[in-house]
């Protein structure tokens, strides 16, 4: 059986990255129209030249460092900061007194909230913090006093990029979260498959040879005994459960994530499927001189995997009948084929079942209907109703809708899972 490895990543971080880098990129484009338009005021254009060209060169270069979470380093960012501050401090050096005293721009103008931003989206909102108040300080310094223009737009970065990181670190915890959650739910689904599987083979067998065991005696009888206490143990296992090691729950660099390994069977949707099953062909087998099967007189199909665990349900509804109406009893199978789902129906003639026994067999470890019927149809996006009068017997319908894609187009299939 060949392993397949599904991997699900979840990131509302990621597209703020993409933003950033664009965002970084138009900004630079900004800052170098603004000196364009007003070179001629400037006292040393020549040293604003000079820093343009490695600002443009720094930001085209380190476009790939803004791409995601794992590429935006430490040293990077204290680079990046560096770059920015560099650029507010030699502004009066290179622009003239008036312009600066004025208000006139930086150099890096905007640009220098990028490297804020990036603070904020790596750290959260204390990275932010720091960045934010070494950028204030800068910006005081090369006016020379606290102007009123200049305040307004340090607290703006402030504020802007601390509630940024903070939105980050919330984005950041609900994404673990939502992973935890989906593990616990894939981890559950897949408990509850194992169960079915047992229930279906191994709590049956040794039901039997605890019954059988007591009619034949000696030691037999012993045997017997020693199948129902592991029948006893084993259905308290499966109802309790212990939750399967096969999902992991990582938190990466590129978002949280949930993986999954699992086992590829023949019908399980994988490469190797067929076409659409006959769910007819499936059920025939059940019939027999107890047991009536109506069907439609076309094909019943449904994608492979669907069909073999509503035939599943169908063997789970019949063995109830056996077991608790007994080896005489009647039971008819009907088959309706609608245009989008199938509808199953087992009924019998048994005595029905009391009102309350579903729940107390499942509360005993009992999961005959729970999961070898309900659940399977559950996992398939259906429905298994239990409708049963005392004396009147019991019926069970099952409802699987249809999915015409993955029922008619396997590689479709596949490739939705």
């Amino acid at each position: 059986m060949a392993r397949r490895d599904t991997v699900m990543r979840m990131s509302v971080e990621q597209p703020l990255w993409r933003a950033l880098t664009g965002y970084r990129v138009l900004t630079m484009i900004y800052a170098i129209g603004l000196f364009a338009s007003a070179h001629d005021e400037f006292t040393r254009p020549w040293l604003a030249v000079a820093y343009f060209a490695v600002l443009g060169a720094w930001t085209l270069a380190t476009l790939p460092r803004v791409a995601s979470a794992a590429a935006c380093t430490k040293p990077f960012l204290a680079a990046d900061l560096t770059v920015a501050l560099t650029g507010i401090l030699l502004t009066p050096v290179a622009d003239a007194a008036e312009r600066v005293h004025d208000g006139g721009p930086t150099l890096p103008s905007i640009w220098t909230a990028g490297s804020v931003l990036a603070f904020a989206i790596k750290g959260g909102w204390r990275w932010a913090a720091l960045a934010s108040t070494l950028v204030a300080v800068a910006n005081l310094v090369e006016r020379g006093n606290p102007a009123r223009d200049t305040v307004h737009n340090v607290v703006l970065v402030w504020v802007a990029s601390i509630a940024i990181g903070y939105v980050v670190e919330v984005a950041r915890a609900s994404e673990r979260t939502l992973a935890r959650a989906l593990e616990i739910e894939a981890a559950t689904r897949e408990r509850e498959r194992l169960a079915r599987d047992i229930h279906d083979g191994v709590l049956q067998v040794l039901a039997m040879v605890q019954r059988r065991g007591a009619v034949i005696g000696g030691e037999a009888a012993e045997l017997g005994r020693m199948a129902g206490e592991q029948e006893v143990a084993l259905r308290t296992l499966v109802s309790g459960g212990l939750v399967p090691a096969s999902r992991a729950c990582e938190d990466a660099a590129h978002g949280a994530v949930v993986r999954t390994v699992e086992e590829d069977g023949p019908g399980d949707g994988g490469p190797g499927d067929g076409g659409p099953v006959d769910l007819r062909s499936l059920l025939a087998p059940h019939a027999g001189s107890r047991v009536s099967l109506a069907e439609p007189g076309a094909p019943v199909l449904l994608a492979p995997r669907a069909a073999r665990e509503v035939a599943a349900a169908v063997g789970a509804a019949l063995d109830n009948v056996r077991r608790h109406a007994g080896e005489q009893a009647r039971a008819w199978i009907l088959v309706e084929d609608e245009p989008d789902e199938v509808i199953v129906t087992v009924r019998d003639d048994g005595p029905g079942i009391p009102e309350g026994r579903l729940a107390q067999a499942e509360g005993e470890g009992r999961l005959g209907v729970a999961l070898s019927i309900r659940g399977r149809l559950r996992d398939l996006g259906g429905s298994a109703d239990v409708i049963s009068v005392p004396g009147q017997g019991t019926e069970v319908e099952l409802r699987v809708p249809k999915d015409r894609q993955r029922t008619n187009d396997p590689r479709g299939k596949a490739e939705q899972r």
